[in-house]
């Protein structure tokens, strides 16, 4: 989502930052290597996590940062995308780095770049690790903008490494099935580096585990070697000789555990590694976990559910909750970016909807809203063209009836346009 700063540096800043794009996705090691090089190679003054994955690989590295933050070890966060400004990006301590600093290593960074045509990325990840060197973190947790083997921060060698759940995503620059793309997650993997796994389809998990096996990684398996599973009073993780027990996670939905399992596995394999995060950090930490726009029921009680659904996995996740909550005929504003499938996250949601308000994403390239109303129209559905997510939301609000549910979901584009519009009803006092 487009920054919109008042601090000229800043806004200075972004524009070159923004400009980078110009260079599009380019994956590869080779420009980062060489840029990290003339900056000091500032990846090596701390510890890292690595977490690559289709779906809740932002889930599980914020669980993790409020674990560090509340035993007190400073680590930093680097994820992406942001929802309303670029710090959110880059986090030392749960606090986001500050314009003036984003201005000033910008600055400086892209005075050691020289001629090498950095990506978008592969800038803002270098300015990322720089930043954290600077600021004498521990640890930084470091999640994959797209893949994993060709990824900029897999310029890193991490102390552990992760991966999620994977399913057909980006499958432009990852390839179109899912041994394909596992093979580009599990890049990720370094020789004798421990590696934690979500449960994953079969053809998936052979992709990874001969990677592992290849380079002695010890894999550790969600399902097998740890799990989280419902207790009567909470959740319970049993994992690696440990029980913990009366969980509460503070990201809402039931595939939360498995991200939750995944943080806690994490949590316990660090502290082997000397890292203090007591049992009580441990607790404190998932318990008090958010994650905006992920299962987000705004403010306002439970009627605005946000969800930054974009894949075939989160559509899918996202239509579990709903049913779990027993929700049906939902008002559902929907965008996309013009590089996903529309059908196969329309299928799982559309027999949740009632009315669908389609619109675009404030992206370069959207998806053709027309094409989205005239699915969900042939699958039976009403369906209003809006121009953009404020007039989207709008008609989607004023159509509601008492007890109905708006959804904004499609896009984590769209669901940070619709947030930037409800969080300026609430200041106007609408």
């Amino acid at each position: 989502m487009p920054d919109r700063p008042a601090d000229p540096a800043f806004a200075a800043s972004l524009d070159y930052l923004y400009g980078l794009q110009r260079f599009g996705i380019k994956l590869g090691l080779e420009n980062i290597r060489a840029l990290l090089q003339r900056l000091g190679r500032p990846q090596q003054a701390f510890a890292s996590v690595h977490v690559a994955g289709s779906n809740g690989k932002g889930s599980v590295c914020a669980a993790l940062a409020e674990i560090f933050a509340r035993a007190g070890v400073v680590a930093g966060l680097y994820t992406s995308p942001h929802l309303h400004s670029f710090t959110e990006r880059i986090r030392v301590a749960g606090a986001p780095i500050t314009e003036s600093e984003v201005a000033a290593l910008t600055a400086e960074v892209r005075q050691q770049a020289g001629a090498i045509p950095v990506t978008f990325f592969e800038f803002t990840t270098a300015l990322a690790l720089l930043y954290f060197a600077r600021r004498q973190v521990s640890w930084a947790i470091l999640e994959t903008g797209m893949g994993g083997r060709l990824d900029a921060t897999n310029a890193v060698t991490p102390r552990l490494c992760v991966i999620t759940s994977l399913c057909r995503d980006h499958s432009g620059h990852l390839g179109t099935d899912l041994a394909a793309i596992a093979g580009e997650k599990a890049g990720i993997i370094k020789p004798g580096v421990p590696v934690l796994c979500a449960p994953q389809p079969e053809a998936a998990l052979a992709v990874i585990s001969a990677r592992a096996t290849a380079l002695a990684a010890p894999l550790f398996l969600s399902g097998r070697d740890f799990a989280v599973r419902d207790g009567g009073d909470g959740l319970i993780f049993r994992g690696f000789g440990i029980e913990l027990d009366g969980l509460r996670f503070g990201l809402a939905g039931r595939h939360q555990q498995l991200n939750l399992g995944l943080a806690l596995a994490a949590a316990v394999l660090l502290r082997r590694q000397g890292v203090a995060l007591p049992d009580a950090a441990l607790r404190t930490g998932v318990a008090g976990v958010r994650w905006p726009g992920r299962l987000e029921w705004w403010q306002d009680g439970r009627s605005i559910l946000l969800d930054g659904a974009h894949n075939e996995g989160g559509a899918r996740v996202l239509a579990g909750y709903l049913a779990e909550q027993g929700l049906s005929g939902v008002r559902w504003v929907v965008g996309l970016k013009a590089d996903k499938d529309a059908d196969e996250l329309l299928a799982p949601l559309l027999p949740l909807a009632g009315e669908v308000y389609c619109t675009c994403p404030p992206v370069d390239a959207a998806y053709d809203p027309e094409r989205l109303a005239a699915a969900a129209r042939s699958a039976g559905h009403p369906a209003k063209l809006l121009p953009d997510p404020a007039a989207a939301l709008a008609a989607a609000l004023a159509d509601r009836r008492p007890g109905e549910v708006v959804l904004v979901a499609g896009s984590l584009f769209l669901v940070a346009a619709a947030r930037d519009y409800l969080m300026t009803l609430e200041r106007d006092g609408a």
